[in-house]
C-alpha cells in the first residue's frame, strides 16, 4: 500500500473481518498469511499526506500484529515471520531507510520472532526505547549523551508493538531507572503513551525520574517546510535526557564539593 496515510479506507476491512477471523470462527478460519506492507513516516518532504505514522490505530485491536523494522536485515526477517503468521500483521517500512539504509542482508530465510524486542546498546543510567527510523536518532543521542554528561544508555529497539515486549523494557528500567520513548507519531494518545502507562505502574518504585516522551506535534498534518522540526531529532531527545539525569547530575556535584 503507497502510503501508510492512505490506509484508513481499508480500515473497516482489517478491523471488523480480518482481525477478529480466527477468534469469530473458533480457530476454524484463519486471516493466516495476510500482511499489510505500507511505507510510513517522515522523509523531510512527503508533507501532509506522505509523511504520517499511524500505527497506533492497529496496536488498539488485539488480533492484529503491528510491525516497525529499524532497516533490511530487520525487515527480511520480521516480514518472513508476519507471512507465516496466523493473524494478519500490518507491516510499516520507514520509508527515508529505502534510500538511507544499507545492510549485508543474509540470503538465507530466517525468521525473527513477533513480539520480541531486541536491546542494541548496554547501559546503566538511561533507557532509551523506540523503533523504526527513530532508532537510529538514538544512536546519536547516546554518543551524545556518553560526551556531554558522561552517562551510558541502553537502547531497545520494540520492533513489534502489538503486541510489545514489556519485559524486556521493564528490565532495563529496573536496572536504569530512567526511560526515555521517543517516535514520530503524535503525543497524545501515541504508542509511546501506553508504553510510559505500563511501565509506570510495573516499575514505579524503581523510577528516579519522570518518563520521558519525545515525540511529533499534535497537528492534523506535517506541513512541508516544517517537516524538520516536526520530527524528534536528536537535539530535543537529548533535552529529554538532560531532563531525566538532572537529579543523578545535581548529586554527582554535591559529592564532589563535600555536601553528602
Amino acid at each position: 500500500m503507497q502510503f501508510a496515510d492512505y490506509i484508513m479506507p481499508a480500515f473497516d476491512q482489517i478491523i471488523n473481518e480480518a482481525s477478529r477471523m480466527r477468534y469469530r470462527s473458533g480457530n476454524t478460519f484463519t486471516s493466516a498469511g495476510l500482511t499489510i506492507r505500507a511505507p510510513s513516516g517522515g522523509i523531510n518532504h512527503g508533507a501532509i499526506y506522505h509523511s504520517s505514522s499511524p500505527e497506533t490505530f492497529f496496536t488498539h485491536m488485539p488480533g492484529i500484529k503491528m510491525v516497525i523494522p529499524r532497516g533490511p536485515i530487520q525487515a527480511k526477517g520480521l516480514l518472513l515471520s508476519c507471512i507465516r503468521e496466523n493473524d494478519p500483521c500490518i507491516f510499516f517500512e520507514p520509508k527515508i531507510l529505502y534510500r538511507s539504509a544499507v545492510d549485508m542482508v543474509p540470503t538465507e530465510d530466517y525468521m525473527i520472532p513477533l513480539g520480541k524486542a531486541e536491546k542494541i546498546q548496554d547501559g546503566s543510567d538511561l533507557t532509551m526505547v523506540a523503533w523504526g527510523t527513530q532508532i537510529h536518532v538514538l544512536r546519536d543521542v547516546a554518543k551524545l549523551a556518553a560526551e556531554k554528561y558522561g552517562i551510558t544508555c541502553d537502547i531497545i529497539d520494540l520492533r513489534t508493538l502489538n503486541p510489545w515486549d514489556m519485559d524486556t523494557v521493564a528490565n532495563s528500567v529496573v536496572k536504569t531507572g530512567r526511560l526515555l520513548i521517543a517516535h514520530e507519531a503524535p503525543y497524545t494518545s501515541g504508542f509511546g503513551a501506553e508504553i510510559a502507562a505500563s511501565i509506570q505502574q510495573e516499575c514505579f518504585g524503581h523510577l528516579k525520574a519522570p518518563i520521558e516522551r519525545v515525540t511529533g506535534f499534535d497537528t492534523p498534518g506535517i506541513p512541508h517546510k516544517f517537516e524538520v522540526f516536526y520530527k524528534p531529532d536528536r537535539w530535543r531527545c537529548i533535552e529529554a535526557v538532560r531532563r531525566l539525569i538532572m537529579p543523578k547530575a545535581i548529586e554527582r556535584l554535591e559529592t564532589s564539593v563535600g555536601y553528602i
